[in-house]
């Protein structure tokens, strides 16, 4: 039996085939932490910031070859772009070299928060544990998110604080390159007053306090509601008795109105 199929024309030939993703791309994260973020002063740019409290998910991933580290912070209630809140830390064992991507740059909701600086620790350390001697590839940093000048101080002081170098290539400072010598040169710790680990013991002693608080609130408003009907059963029997007293003097004063001008 012969095949009948048109035979393929040079330029399906020439077309290059569509790049697979990863095997790892698509895997979900099976580790959870949470995350407590601290109250902060309003800021003029991001607004009001609360005390919130996120989740912290991670996937981790190891082969001859390669090794991948890949943080999530996902907010309660919140559905993001799956460009946002993701840091991937990828060591290649065959050039020696640890990368931070994603390439598309770090975007994260709550911004202002000190995530990015906790973010870039975690990854720091999980690479120090095992290849502190490898080097860091740099690569460019993404302008287009950059609104304003406030905006890329924070950026610059984010990666300067965890151990990077921020070099400009133009006096305008518009095209930006960070870098590393060697994963050993970063720094894997960050501002605990922003950012808390909270563990599982930790957020169920938290539960446990709050809900005693609650009950303690409970029981103050309830004594304060009973002294308020008392201080209106009182008032009320006050009200009454003023109006009577008013009733009798205006009895008595038309009384003697009455003696006198007979």
């Amino acid at each position: 039996m012969t095949d009948s199929s048109p035979a393929p024309t040079d330029s399906e030939a020439q077309t290059p085939a569509a790049p697979q993703p990863h095997p790892w791309a698509t895997l979900a994260p099976d580790r959870f932490r949470l995350l407590r973020l601290s109250p902060l002063p309003t800021d003029r740019d991001t607004g009001t910031r609360p005390l919130r409290f996120v989740e912290l998910a991670q996937i981790e991933r190891h082969t001859q070859q390669q090794s991948l580290l890949r943080l999530f912070v996902r907010l309660p209630g919140q559905i993001l772009s799956k460009k946002h809140n993701v840091l991937e830390i990828w060591a290649d064992h065959r050039a020696k070299e640890v990368r931070f991507g994603p390439d598309s740059g770090l975007h994260l909701e709550p911004a202002n928060r000190g995530l990015g600086r906790f973010l870039l620790a975690q990854g720091a350390l999980w690479a120090q544990k095992r290849w502190a001697h490898y080097l860091v590839e740099g690569g460019a940093l993404p302008t287009k998110d950059i609104t304003g000048n406030d905006m890329r101080l924070r950026r610059d002081h984010c990666l300067l604080s965890q151990g990077f170098e921020v070099l400009y290539a133009d006096p305008q400072q518009l095209k930006a390159t960070y870098g590393a010598p060697r994963v050993s040169t970063l720094r894997p710790d960050w501002n605990n007053d922003k950012v808390q680990i909270i563990e599982l013991t930790d957020a169920a002693a938290m539960l446990e306090q709050a809900d005693r608080n609650l009950l303690e609130q409970e029981s103050t408003i309830r004594d304060m509601q009973e002294r308020l009907n008392r201080f209106r059963r009182e008032d009320g029997g006050l009200r009454f008795t003023i109006a009577c007293l008013i009733a009798f003097a205006l009895f008595q004063a038309g009384l003697l109105i009455w003696i006198a001008t007979r």
